[in-house]
């Protein structure tokens, strides 16, 4: 590996930003195109200035590198497990990684317990929409104290944060963008989707203990309800502001597609 990789890409960058980039370097084996690098730090850069960047405790941006060993590169809290395996065929610089549906997760390697019970989030960037009856995110199925996203068969979100039991609303058809629950009480939370935010009320129950997955839902520490939809972006973590969060992925997403 050339040294220079290891070497900060620029004394302008945010120390964290720095450290995530040289990273993604030494997975791609180079460094990525000024453009990106910048998208990258001005994200968090601005999630510092919202105050959201130190909610996020698990999270990778699954685009934007050069390669898919790349983008399973953390930007916060342990790498992810790849599990089916996803190939390089499945990764879009631009768009993100694709589910099959039947096969391949994420196991995120961050507990649904790693969290207080009552100051938790998860959230994703969806690139292409779900399909019916399958989950994006999430660890415990119906057990209590669970924490998931999926659709039901009538083509409807169905949230759970801290709950066994399902919340739906909002259409999923279609959908694309920021998807997420955040809970800052133990009388409520809040669900993203469409640009909106839905406060939702339902008390919180102690957290269900196992790894969450991305492009599934664990349960019982097996994988089940695949989706087959694209994913740019995850973030688990403490409660945050998903409309904040959801402008800042945004402005990123954009911008990186503007730069490859």
């Amino acid at each position: 590996m050339n040294p220079r990789l290891l070497r900060p890409t620029s004394s302008t960058l945010d120390a964290d930003a720095a450290v995530y980039l040289n990273a993604v370097a030494q997975a791609d084996g180079q460094q990525l195109e000024p453009a990106v690098r910048k998208a990258i730090n001005d994200f968090v850069v601005g999630c510092k200035r919202d105050n959201i960047w130190n909610a996020i405790k698990a999270s990778c941006i699954l685009a934007g590198a050069r390669t898919l060993t790349g983008a399973l590169t953390p930007l916060r809290g342990s790498a992810p497990t790849n599990n089916g395996p996803f190939v390089s065929g499945d990764y879009n610089r631009e768009t993100g990684l694709v589910g099959n549906g039947s096969s391949k997760y994420l196991d995120t390697n961050r507990n649904n317990n790693a969290d207080p019970q009552d100051s938790n989030h998860q959230a994703l960037w969806l690139t292409s929409a779900m399909s019916i009856s399958q989950a994006c995110i999430g660890a415990g199925g119906a057990s209590s104290g669970t924490s998931s996203i999926a659709t039901t068969s009538a083509a409807l979100f169905s949230y759970r944060s801290r709950n066994g039991t399902p919340i739906t609303g909002g259409s999923s058809a279609g959908t694309t963008g920021l998807i997420g629950t955040s809970r800052a009480a133990s009388t409520g939370y809040d669900s993203r989707d469409n640009g909106t935010t839905t406060a939702r009320t339902q008390a919180s129950q102690a957290a269900y203990s196992g790894n969450v997955f991305v492009f599934a839902r664990e349960s019982g520490g097996s994988a089940g309800l695949y989706t087959g939809a694209r994913i740019a972006f995850y973030s688990i973590g403490e409660s945050l502001d998903l409309a904040l969060l959801d402008a800042r992925v945004s402005a990123l997403i954009t911008a990186i597609g503007a730069a490859i």
